[in-house]
């Protein structure tokens, strides 16, 4: 695992040397719900650094709670590499960590990282997408090992439609599970005539934790 994150990290020098395009973003929303899952429970601020270059994109996400509760200040820090291709196909890989244990590894043989594949297709607004973590059970990282997740959507125009399904660290007894069932929207709040906020929220149903989530979000 040590291995596979440093290569990473010297594809990143290597890449932001022959960058297209370097993206730098930040969004905030009320709370922070990935696959139907709900990770601390007040807003958190969502920091993007990207670089792209043709079909290549590497970069880093995280989500770091603003809150001074145990929930609240949850952090996440990953990073991600994929390649686009020019029919629809997606592949790549995420690296979940999540800051307080050592970036390396947290005890010898035990990773501080969960790292998954990830495989995507899009085709006229039809999504669908694929996911799978390398890492076994004895390996830690906060995933049950071999975890994965499925997802369908649709963008129809003014709404975005999702359902997605997993197992492992996505529900809670660790079997394949409906998980993320939902409706998203986005609009631009126009601040000037050459300056407009993107504002999307989002309605969200797990069906496995019969929790519903209201998320709503701005970016810059």
């Amino acid at each position: 695992m040590k291995k596979l994150l440093i290569a990473a990290i010297g594809v990143l020098f290597f890449t932001t040397a022959n960058a297209q395009e370097v993206n730098v973003g930040l969004d905030f929303y009320n709370r922070y719900v990935f696959r139907g899952v709900d990770f601390g429970d007040g807003p958190s601020l969502q920091p993007t650094i990207e670089f792209t270059s043709g079909g290549f994109t590497i970069g880093a996400w995280g989500a770091f709670g603003t809150g001074n509760g145990i929930l609240t200040n949850f952090n996440e820090a990953d990073l991600y590499a994929s390649y686009d291709f020019d029919f629809g196909l997606s592949l790549g890989a995420t690296s979940y960590y999540y800051p307080g244990s050592s970036w390396f590894e947290l005890d010898k043989g035990v990773s501080s990282h969960a790292l998954e594949l990830n495989l995507g297709y899009e085709v006229s607004g039809l999504s669908l997408s694929a996911n799978y973590i390398v890492n076994d059970s004895s390996d830690g990282a906060g995933s049950e090992g071999g975890d994965m997740y499925f997802e369908i959507g649709y963008s129809g125009g003014l709404f975005d439609v999702f359902f997605g399904a997993g197992d492992g660290w996505h529900t809670t007894n660790g079997n394949l599970q409906v998980v993320n069932v939902g409706i998203g929207t986005s609009k631009e709040i126009k601040i000037t005539d050459t300056f407009s906020i993107p504002m999307s929220g989002s309605l969200i149903l797990n069906p496995n934790t019969e929790q519903f989530y209201i998320v709503v979000g701005v970016s810059f």
